[in-house]
């Protein structure tokens, strides 16, 4: 067993603070990571502030994980001590249902994924403790590669924020010249306009905020549309091949489901708080339409991602934060203050 130091959340209302614990010993295809740096997701303040119930305390969140194996077990092919390795959102799945054979363990339809935190921990008997740590044990087959040019603490959130965006881009087999529209400048925005700036689509990004316009097309945005001007709006009806649409709060998506070409799609890849209006189901059919909706990506597919990236020297624009700075973080991601992931530099929990 191994001594790890984390930060957790011991209950839905108090801060996080520091936690200690212990990594499993290693089984013959275990990994472990020393973790150098940890993004932070949404899905890390929603869990921690058991918003979407379920969550067991102490809760240590955090599945954006890059770091350097440090051992390996006795059968471990993928890895030497030494190498960059990355963790994202799953540590496990069944590994036998369809979705799995086809390398889709997000879909998984046996025992469902096992999340990097929270999750059942079928070697414990508990529950998985995630990134805010200074190490993991992980399976081989759940470790991902780190392209060796790329800024290592920029590279963090690539392992949810990247693939989120990455994997729907893909499975609608975006092509080069193709107008492709991406709703939403945050963490998961900022990442889809890159990546579909990079596959060569025409990218044109929607923002309510005026104050994102030069941002988005320093990010690789050729056109910025303010989404709630009915004019700006108007002038792209029926012109999309495809929508990618990050925003996780309620909101009406047929302003975008009209802006689609006949056979175009739209993918959502954020959860809300509040359902979203029921669509208009003529908008639709009348142009045979697409609503869909999309979660992470295989381990497979998250490593083309990363391979990917670092062809294209593509990270997240992130800020570093030390791990006794993560509520104040989490308040700032409510209101939206970070360009556009916050990354906790994981030697300061040692500090």
């Amino acid at each position: 067993m191994y001594k790890t130091n984390a930060y957790a959340a011991r209950s839905a209302t108090e801060p996080l603070s520091p936690f200690e614990f212990e990594r499993r010993d290693l089984t013959p295809h275990d990994v472990r990571i020393d973790i150098l740096f940890c993004g932070v997701c949404h899905s890390d303040l929603h869990t921690a502030r058991g918003e979407w119930g379920g969550t067991v305390y102490p809760n240590v969140p955090g599945h954006e994980i890059v770091g350097r194996v440090v051992e390996v077990g006795s059968e471990v092919s993928k890895f030497k001590v030494g190498q960059l390795a990355g963790v994202g959102c799953m540590v496990d799945s069944c590994r036998t249902c369809p979705s799995c054979q086809e390398g889709l363990e997000q879909y998984c339809e046996g025992s469902g994924f096992v999340g990097t935190y929270n999750g059942p921990d079928k070697h414990t008997g508990g529950v998985t403790y995630g990134g805010y740590s200074t190490q993991i044990v992980v399976d081989e087959a759940f470790s991902l590669h780190i392209p060796e040019n790329l800024e290592l603490a920029a590279v963090a959130p690539l392992l949810c924020a990247g693939i989120t965006t990455y994997s729907p881009l893909r499975h609608w087999n975006i092509q080069p010249g193709q107008k492709v529209g991406i709703v939403g400048l945050g963490g998961l925005g900022h990442m889809g306009v890159k990546i579909a700036a990079a596959l060569g689509a025409h990218v044109v990004l929607f923002t309510t905020s005026q104050s994102k316009v030069e941002d988005g097309k320093r990010l690789g945005a050729h056109e910025v549309v303010i989404s709630k001007d009915p004019d700006q709006m108007a002038k792209h009806l029926n012109s999309f091949d495809y929508i990618l649409n990050t925003v996780a709060a309620s909101h009406d998506l047929d302003a975008f489901v009209t802006l689609l070409k006949r056979d175009g799609a739209m993918t959502l890849v954020g959860v809300p708080e509040h359902p979203h209006p029921s669509p208009s189901i003529g908008n639709l059919i009348f142009k045979r339409r697409t609503l869909a909706g999309s979660l992470i990506g295989g381990i497979a597919e998250t490593q083309e991602m990363l391979d990917f990236c670092g062809e294209h020297g593509i990270t997240s624009d992130i800020e570093m934060i030390r791990m006794d700075e993560i509520d104040t973080a989490y308040n700032r991601m409510l209101k939206s203050d970070v360009k556009y992931r916050f990354v906790i530099d994981m030697s300061s929990i040692k500090q």
